[in-house]
């Protein structure tokens, strides 16, 4: 989370008025639900997991084991096993 002075982005006034009730801190100020971003959306990397496990799934059914899976990928076989029967 990146940090912005409040000076630089906030009309004077408002900025008087949240000096009442906080001096020299840190507020975090929520998105509102609609604007919420689920984990990964924002990066890609939800996408990017995604199509590795969608891979994983593809070769155990097309005969590789578990084992040879979490070497190629540096999971364990818990993971893959996860990733395999997560459907």
């Amino acid at each position: 989370m990146k940090y912005i002075n409040a000076s630089t982005i906030l009309p004077d006034e408002l900025v008087e008025e949240l000096q009442k009730y906080v001096q020299a801190g840190y507020i975090y100020i929520p998105a509102k639900d609609e604007q919420h971003k689920n984990w990964g959306e924002l990066s890609g990397y939800r996408k990017e997991l995604a199509r590795r496990n969608a891979l994983i799934i593809a070769e155990y059914r097309s005969g590789a084991s578990m084992e040879e899976l979490a070497k190629r990928y540096s999971l364990s076989i818990y993971a893959i096993r996860k990733i395999i029967y997560q459907k």
